[in-house]
């Protein structure tokens, strides 16, 4: 009996490493894929590819699973806002600004999220004057992204205003991706995680290939100018960046504390910048590096005061004893 114990804690050890490694290590090089993806591939139509078929593999695997229900139109009403606000719009101008900024200082930019969040929660759903510790936690986090703007070395698009185009496209995704989330928080979504997500990515996927029809990115497209690498980070991106991470992702909240699963939004950008430096040979100055820093102190201090709050909200419950549905929305992570 103690073996067989030993054993499945072993083993759920196992999983909880792999599990880990695969939304620190996937989702932190989603980043520099997309870079290379967009090399030689159109757009907003790799990224619309890239949805739509990671949403219809994950719609079709939740179809084999217990949770699984018909979705009435309720839910593809509220997938297709999440799926714009988030794939199309929070995930597409990242994609797009990616052409004028390298992946690093995309990704530093994408942590400054979690006080977009606070803001719009604050200003627009009366979420109540925020603490002290999260004052302080925005205005530090102002620092770091001013930091990390001016910090990034200027002399690669010089005198085309490409960069402040790609910086601020950026700044759109976080503040897109946080309206979303918030909106998330209180839509109508179906029981099943990987349904739920597969309906967003489904939705975001076909507004993204609408986007680019509109751009015209159909008829300068030239499969045999695609290149090797470039269709294998499409691929990447499908598989591991979406379908994989995603996994690992939803078994993690199921079988570890959502403060644990939190780290991911730190760990994240130092892969990013890690991987950009050492593959793409991407830079990072004295400036931008102070920038990340304060960028996760401020993360830091936002999410350390939202996780008491909700220990405090926990504690409660336990008291009365009463029992809350979870929220019926599910956002994707912003490194989905």
């Amino acid at each position: 009996m103690h073996a067989t114990k030993t054993l499945t804690n072993k083993r759920n050890l196992a999983l909880l490493i792999a599990a880990f490694a695969a939304v620190y290590l996937i989702w932190g090089s989603t980043y520099l894929a997309i870079k290379y993806a967009i090399e030689t591939l159109p757009t907003f139509l790799m990224a619309g590819v890239r949805f739509t078929v990671a949403g219809g593999i994950l719609y079709a695997w939740s179809r084999f699973t217990a949770g699984y229900e018909k979705p009435r139109f309720v839910h593809w009403r509220a997938s297709l806002i999440l799926g714009t606000l988030l794939l199309a719009i929070g995930n597409g101008a990242v994609v797009l600004a990616e052409h004028y900024i390298s992946s690093s200082l995309a990704a530093l930019l994408i942590a400054s999220t979690p006080f977009w969040i606070v803001l719009l929660s604050w200003i627009f759903m009366g979420s109540g004057r925020p603490s002290n510790k999260v004052i302080l936690g925005l205005a530090v986090g102002f620092v770091g992204v001013s930091l990390l703007i001016f910090g990034h070395n200027t002399e690669e698009a010089a005198g085309t205003g490409g960069q402040l185009f790609g910086i601020i496209a950026t700044l759109i995704a976080t503040l897109s991706w946080a309206a979303g989330s918030l909106y998330g928080t209180r839509s109508v979504a179906v029981r099943s995680a990987a349904q739920s997500a597969g309906m967003q990515m489904l939705a975001g996927g076909a507004v993204l290939l609408l986007a680019g029809t509109a751009a015209g990115e159909w008829s300068t497209f030239e499969p045999s100018a695609v290149s090797t690498t470039s269709a294998l980070a499409l691929g990447y991106l499908i598989v591991f960046g979406a379908v994989v991470a995603f996994t690992a992702f939803s078994w993690l909240l199921k079988n570890a504390s959502p403060a644990t699963v939190s780290t991911y939004a730190y760990v994240n950008p130092a892969i990013a910048v890690f991987l950009g430096w050492a593959l793409a040979g991407e830079s990072l100055t004295g400036m931008m590096f102070a920038g990340a820093g304060v960028v996760i102190v401020s993360v830091a201090l936002i999410t350390a005061n939202n996780k008491a709050k909700r220990n405090n909200i926990e504690e409660v419950d336990e008291v009365h004893d009463s029992h809350t549905p979870a929220a019926g929305g599910r956002a994707l992570s912003a490194a989905a």
